[in-house]
């Protein structure tokens, strides 16, 4: 399927969120970002798995968290609707369970909106995840209960955030906007089989983009978490999160990256 190029939408520059979407194997892309994918393909040739390793973290967390009782989540920086999205994972279990997408994409906000249709239960907002007090605020979010317990995903989003002091206020923002008992689930990108020429080959790929990346050492990446008591096996290699079956050496190193799930006590 060839995607028509939305008014308003910057058809001339690479976009994460579209290029993310091509690792996946989906069509929602314009030309600009399948050349500039192959680009990272060619700088860091595991993106791919790392795109992978990170969907399949999401169904396993949020499959985890709807068995934890939770049936409220918000999604930030949700991304292009692909299968395997968390309202389909969560409503197999409850259909009750709130979802709350939030992206800053148009592209993504529109297909969106378009798959989600006029499920009560599930809603997407264009807004901005650097600004919390606006996104809180948004018209779905809003629906959300925070006085109850509520699961926050930040599934690859983060390296989106190349300030460390940034990053870790904007985690205790959503924290401090949730209840006890509220869980963070969050993947990061980080250097496990890249070698250092290709992080900076990967790095000065996101730089044409508007959203240029970060990439995170274990420990950096745990400061994200601050406030959070992590649940075993606590922040592992994203493959090695409660994983359905025990995922290679190779899978690992491929993921290039780490997961956590937090509690908020």
């Amino acid at each position: 399927m060839v995607l028509p190029e939305p008014k308003g939408v910057d058809v001339e520059r690479p976009n994460s969120a579209r290029m993310y979407d091509y690792y996946l194997g989906g069509s929602t892309n314009f030309a600009v970002d399948r050349e500039a994918a192959e680009a990272g393909l060619k700088a860091m040739p595991h993106a791919r798995d790392y795109a992978v390793a990170n969907r399949a973290f999401l169904r396993r967390a949020v499959d985890h968290l709807v068995r934890q009782g939770i049936d409220q989540f918000l999604d930030l920086g949700s991304g292009i609707p692909t299968v395997g999205n968390v309202h389909e994972v969560a409503h197999q279990h409850n259909p009750q369970a709130r979802i709350a997408y939030v992206d800053h994409e148009p592209v993504a906000v529109a297909h969106a909106r378009a798959l989600l249709g006029e499920n009560p239960m599930v809603s997407i907002d264009e807004a901005d995840i650097r600004e919390p007090e606006s996104v809180l605020r948004a018209t779905g979010v809003a629906k959300i209960d925070f006085g109850r317990p509520v699961a926050v995903l930040a599934v690859a989003i983060l390296p989106f955030v190349p300030d460390q002091d940034e990053a870790t206020a904007l985690t205790a923002a959503y924290r401090e906007a949730c209840a006890p008992g509220s869980y963070l689930a969050a993947t990061h990108i980080s250097q496990l089989a890249a070698t250092d020429e290709q992080v900076a080959a990967a790095e000065e790929v996101m730089a044409r983009t508007p959203t240029p990346v970060r990439w995170r050492p274990p420990e950096e990446i745990a400061e994200l978490f601050h406030g959070y008591e992590l649940i075993p096996p606590g922040l592992v290699p994203t493959p090695s999160w409660h994983p359905d079956l025990p995922p290679s050496e190779d899978d690992i190193a491929r993921a290039n990256a780490y997961a956590a799930v937090g509690r908020l006590v």
